[in-house]
């Protein structure tokens, strides 16, 4: 700037051409004809660097951001966690985390996806407030891509949160997730923040005022906290847990989990959450682990006894063996005419008769459907055995993976030694055993009998119940013991003289 004002003073109260100021100030023409045409500079172009860190990772890169078009929105991955990945599976990268984010921002913004979300810090005493929400997420369960519906809670105070999945976003659902995080914090929070959800919601009257659900007041009641509801969209008035919903998608749903069930996923998000125990948040000392300590002698104390989740029915069973819940019908090893206690879960239908579980399925939140067990069967397949090929529970069975390839196997050796009807009733028998010793035993025993290249049921029958016969068993003796039952062997010299005596007699 202050050259560009001596270049122009020269020109007007100076030298006065623009080759003499050129010679005078050591400068290029181009500069005195810029300098005469305005005051200022002009902005200096920004020079884009050859970033030479991403020659290699860049295909990576673009790869990543490629495959994350086909991921959920909120599961995609962020610039950081690109540059996470880059040096845990790019072997001599070396590039830092600014040269990656530069160039992801790129990327998204000449492919036009970018926005960025702003939140406003809060302040919470101890023990006052946590927010709750629920978020959509998905993972691979057994080998198949599977939305889920997964409950957060998060303590505002002390930043801790507790994260569980489930299938559906069912009331039971959400209790049932209530008690499980009170019991991660150790404590009950006074006041839980949420969104207006069908679950707590019956209806959203003028203002902050509700028409609750009767089994929420009642839940809440037990545990002894208030609850208070966000205006109809507007997220930000729970901004807390919305931004820990986003945390920890991007930290721990990326790339898309995979697991075998449902409850080795939460196992793995519990143990995300403690691992997340260790961050320390923006503008705080301690670590989020050690304010949860901190805070939980402020909570109110857990209930003696958990609140009853379950909803009941007593349906009465039909001819099917079955019993009418919701919208589907269960199997259970009842008469028809018996009326039972149904118990409906947030994962499982529990049904109940005189005081005891006599049936317990996976909930099935389809509609009209039929939810059988083989095992409820058994005694009337006994006197019917020809219905076993064709039943709907052997299929169900076959579907689910509970009837492995051996039991055909054995199943046809029967059929072929015994005829059809008595290798089907022996089948049956085996089945029945399995029932009582439990079905990994009865598979071992039947492989184990096939693989001697034996097909009798008595074989099977044996391997299972061995370990139950009552055989005595023999003290251990020690060998210095035995000696006092030691005996001189017998002599035969006083046998010999009485047979030579009695010679002599007769002689």
């Amino acid at each position: 700037m202050e050259l560009f004002e001596q270049i122009r003073r020269e020109l007007e109260f100076g030298v006065g051409t623009i080759a003499g100021v050129s010679r005078k100030l050591g400068v290029h023409r181009r500069m005195v004809r810029e300098a005469l045409r305005s005051a200022e500079p002009a902005a200096s172009k920004p020079q884009r660097r050859r970033l030479r860190k991403l020659v290699d990772a860049s295909a990576f890169i673009d790869r990543i951001l490629t495959e994350d078009r086909q991921a959920p929105v909120k599961q995609r991955h962020t610039a950081r966690r690109i540059w996470h990945r880059l040096c845990a599976e790019l072997p001599g990268f070396t590039g830092s985390e600014r040269t990656v984010r530069g160039y992801v921002h790129q990327r998204r913004r000449l492919s036009g996806l970018g926005g960025h979300e702003v939140f406003i810090p809060q302040s919470y005493d101890w023990g006052v407030e946590a927010q709750v929400d629920w978020y959509e997420a998905y993972a691979d369960i057994d080998g198949v891509r599977s939305k889920l519906q997964v409950f957060e809670m998060r303590s505002m105070a002390s930043g801790g949160a507790f994260h569980r999945a489930y299938t559906h976003a069912t009331q039971q659902a959400f209790l049932e997730a209530h008690e499980l995080a009170f019991r991660y914090f150790g404590g009950v929070f006074r006041l839980l923040r949420y969104d207006n959800l069908s679950s707590a919601v019956k209806k959203i009257l003028r203002g902050h005022r509700r028409e609750e659900t009767s089994r929420f007041i009642a839940f809440r009641s037990h545990w002894r906290y208030q609850s208070e509801f966000c205006n109809p969209a507007r997220g930000n008035e729970k901004g807390g847990v919305e931004g820990e919903g986003g945390y920890f998608r991007r930290n721990h749903w990326v790339p898309v989990p995979e697991a075998r069930s449902l409850d080795e996923l939460n196992r793995y998000l519990e143990r995300c959450s403690n691992e997340d125990r260790r961050r320390i948040l923006s503008g705080r000392t301690e670590t989020v682990g050690s304010a949860m300590l901190n805070e939980q002698p402020h909570l109110l104390s857990l209930a003696a006894e958990l609140f009853d989740l379950a909803e009941i029915s007593f349906p009465t069973v039909d001819s099917l063996r079955c019993v009418r819940v919701r919208t589907n019908r269960y199997s259970v090893p009842l008469p028809p005419g018996t009326k039972v206690e149904a118990r409906v879960h947030a994962a499982a239908v529990e049904l109940c008769h005189g005081g005891k579980r006599v049936a317990w399925h996976e909930r099935c939140y389809s509609r009209q459907q039929k939810i059988l067990d083989l095992e409820h069967y058994l005694d009337v397949l006994r006197k019917k055995p020809g219905a076993l090929a064709g039943s709907t529970p052997l299929a169900q069975w076959r579907q689910a993976g509970r009837w492995p390839a051996s039991f055909d196997q054995l199943w046809h050796a029967l059929n072929l030694r015994h005829g059809r009807s008595e290798g089907t009733r022996q089948m049956i028998e085996l089945l029945e055993l399995g029932a009582g010793h439990g079905w990994d035993r009865l598979r071992i025993a039947v492989e184990q009998t096939l693989s001697m290249g034996c097909h009798d049921s008595a074989a099977i029958r044996h391997l299972l119940t061995a370990e139950q016969m009552n055989r005595p068993l023999i003290a251990a003796i020690a060998i210095g013991d035995i000696a006092r039952y030691e005996r001189p062997l017998p002599v035969m010299t006083n046998y010999d003289q009485l047979l030579s005596n009695t010679v002599q007699v007769h002689a």
